[in-house]
Order: structure tokens, then C-alpha cells, then sequence
């Protein structure tokens, strides 16, 4: 088959867009992060993938005897898809500026009436706006935290129930979570939605801390044969100490590095069987209330109760190559039996099968 694989890349030569994080960001971060590594402080292009991966991506596919040509999802993306008519396109762009960026490619592939992988520009958009992706959620009635929008400081703090948890509504791969999102007082919550504000220009969602044991979960497939990959629970022991039990940006981009892994995820999780037949369960449901495609993952926190809460829905998981980074969609997938090569022609096939029912 003739394929486009359509992607953002971190840049290693200066020529990325002009981000507006750095300059804020190092009076939210924990001091010696931003002495030790100022090179991470700017979290503008976490979303986005190394070359390292696309071209992991790019091999996987040619294995699967297919031939393909990189399209960079920039200003020039629709006319380089017009001119080369594909007959599929393996999408992992995270897109750039506004709210639904990550639709942008799949508009474009939509209105040219070229099949790709993964979930619709609906379902894209509504996945990267937390609010509206939890209001559906709550009305299917699948376990997810109270939360509230506000771009404004909170008056009446003695009203709320702490801790909070506060991140910004339209980001992704934990961008703008960091240990100080975990709120335990009105001027920590203040000083929360300030930053989000300042730092990424957009409201903060206030949700209910959930606080109990934490796993992602890879899906692969379509309707009825959706399967769930081994779930895989995240250690937060592991966390250093003086960091709150959260995997944040400090954790997943300082401390748990290729160079330094930290023993942090167990695949598959360890844990009692009802509750890993409810975490199934739950991302089952999500999966079909969200109408997401071919694949996604899905993280879950336990609250009090042990109910697993839907925390976070990414229907462009990471998918970084190399096992010694700890990227969760190829760690479950590994655990199923399929290596890097089997797990990108695995997403590639199923979209084919939906598109041929």
C-alpha cells in the first residue's frame, strides 16, 4: 500500500516554533530541576516526537511491505496530501495552535476523503478538551473526578474540599502537570490557575485529587473487538521523595530518563482480579462512549473506594521505540506478544479492517 505517515517532530536544530512556556515556567518548577537541566524547563513540543521515533514508525511500516512518504503536519501538509493521494495515512501528528490542533490532520484527511488511522477529528477534538470529554463521560455514567473551568482566582476557597488537582484543559503528555499541580490550599489553587494562565494561555480544570494506586491502559481495535492490552500500573512509590505520588512532568521527563529509569510501571499490573476486570471494564466503556478508533490508552487512578477513575484519555498514545524509555503503549504491547514492528502494523491493519466493514 501507498501510505503517508503524517507527524510533528522535536527539532533539533532551533527551527521549532517559537514557544512562550520558558520564560514562566522556572518560577513554578522545583529549583534544582531548573539549575540541573534547563534544557527540559520548556515543555512547548512534549507532545510532539523525536526523529528517533518516526523514523522507528516509518521502518515498521516498510516491514509490513508498504511504501511510504513523511509528511510534516505544517502549513504545507494539505497540498503535500493532495499531490500524493495515498491510499491510507498512519496519522501520530499532535498538530500546533489552538485548542483542537490534534483534529487538524484528520480534518485535512476528511475532506479529502483519505483514510487514516486512529480516531475522527470530532473525537480527536473532544479527547484534547478534558471538560467536554468528562462531561461525556459523567453522563455514561463512567467513574471520573468533580471538577470545575476557571481562568480566574477562587474567592471562596473554604467552600472546596482539598486537595485539588489542577492541570490546563487543552494539553497532553503531561504538559503543564507538574508537582505543584496537587493543591492542598486556596492560595496553592490561585497559584495553580495563575500559571496555567500565564504559562499556556488557556483555563485551568480543578478536578477532585484522586489518590489511589495508578495504570494506563493500551486498546487496540474497533466495536465489539476492541481488545485491552495488559494493563500496566505505575509505581508511585518510585517517585522521589519530596514529590508528590503523581507522574508528573518532573517525573516523567527528569527522572525517569533512558539514562536513569525508574522502576516505576509493573505489566502486567499486579493487582486483584475484580479490580483489573473493572479497569477493563471502564476503558471499554470509554472507548465506545468517545467513539475512538483503532486504538488510544487510557489512564485510571483508584479513588478511595478502589473504583477506577478515568484521569486522562490519549487517542495518540506515546510510542516512543526503545524499551529502555518507558513508553507505555509499546510496554503493554511487548507484554501481548508483539514487538515495535508488530504493534504499528497492528493499528494499521485495524483501521483497514474498519474501513473495509
Amino acid at each position: 500500500m501507498k501510505l503517508a505517515l503524517t507527524y510533528n517532530v522535536k527539532h533539533d536544530d532551533g527551527e521549532n516554533p517559537q514557544g512562550k512556556v520558558s520564560e514562566n515556567a522556572a518560577k513554578y518548577i522545583n529549583r534544582d530541576l531548573v539549575d540541573n537541566y534547563p534544557e527540559r524547563i520548556d515543555d512547548t513540543y512534549a507532545e510532539w516526537d523525536s526523529m528517533e521515533t518516526i523514523g522507528a514508525v516509518k521502518s515498521a511500516l516498510e516491514a509490513g511491505n508498504h511504501d511510504v512518504e513523511l509528511v510534516e503536519a505544517d502549513e504545507n501538509a494539505y497540498r503535500r496530501l493532495k499531490d500524493l493521494r495515498p491510499d491510507f495515512v498512519f496519522n501520530v501528528a499532535e498538530g500546533f495552535n489552538g485548542a483542537s490542533r490534534e483534529s487538524q490532520i484528520p480534518s485535512m484527511l476528511e475532506m479529502l476523503n483519505i483514510p487514516f488511522t486512529g480516531s475522527d477529528s470530532i473525537t480527536i477534538g473532544i479527547c484534547h478538551d478534558k471538560s467536554r470529554c468528562k462531561e461525556i463521560l459523567s453522563y455514561y455514567n463512567i467513574p471520573n473526578s468533580k471538577f470545575f473551568i476557571t481562568d480566574r482566582p477562587v474567592k471562596n476557597g473554604s467552600a472546596l474540599n482539598f486537595p485539588k488537582f489542577v492541570k490546563p484543559l487543552h494539553e497532553g503528555s503531561s504538559k503543564g502537570i507538574y508537582n505543584s499541580s496537587v493543591a492542598n490550599s486556596t492560595e496553592e489553587l490561585n497559584s495553580e490557575i495563575e500559571r496555567i494562565k500565564s504559562c499556556y494561555g488557556q483555563p485551568a480544570l480543578v478536578e477532585d485529587f484522586v489518590p489511589g494506586k495508578e495504570f494506563t491502559v493500551a486498546m487496540l481495535g474497533n466495536g465489539d473487538n476492541v481488545r485491552v492490552l495488559p494493563v500496566v500500573e505505575i509505581n508511585l512509590d518510585s517517585v522521589p521523595e519530596g514529590f508528590n505520588k503523581i507522574y508528573s512532568y518532573e517525573v516523567k521527563w527528569f527522572f525517569d530518563t533512558r539514562e536513569n529509569q525508574l522502576d516505576i510501571f509493573k505489566c502486567p499490573a499486579d493487582i486483584d482480579k475484580k479490580i483489573y476486570s473493572r479497569i477493563e471494564e471502564v476503558c471499554k466503556d470509554t472507548y465506545k462512549a468517545l467513539r475512538i478508533r483503532d486504538w488510544a490508552r487510557i489512564d485510571i487512578r483508584l479513588d478511595g473506594n478502589n473504583v477506577p477513575n478515568v484521569i486522562e484519555i490519549n487517542p495518540l498514545p506515546g510510542i516512543l521505540p526503545d524499551p529502555a524509555d518507558n513508553s507505555c503503549y509499546p510496554k503493554a504491547s511487548r507484554a501481548a506478544g508483539m514487538d515495535y514492528s508488530a504493534m504499528i502494523n497492528a493499528v494499521l491493519n485495524e483501521a483497514v479492517k474498519r474501513i473495509s466493514e
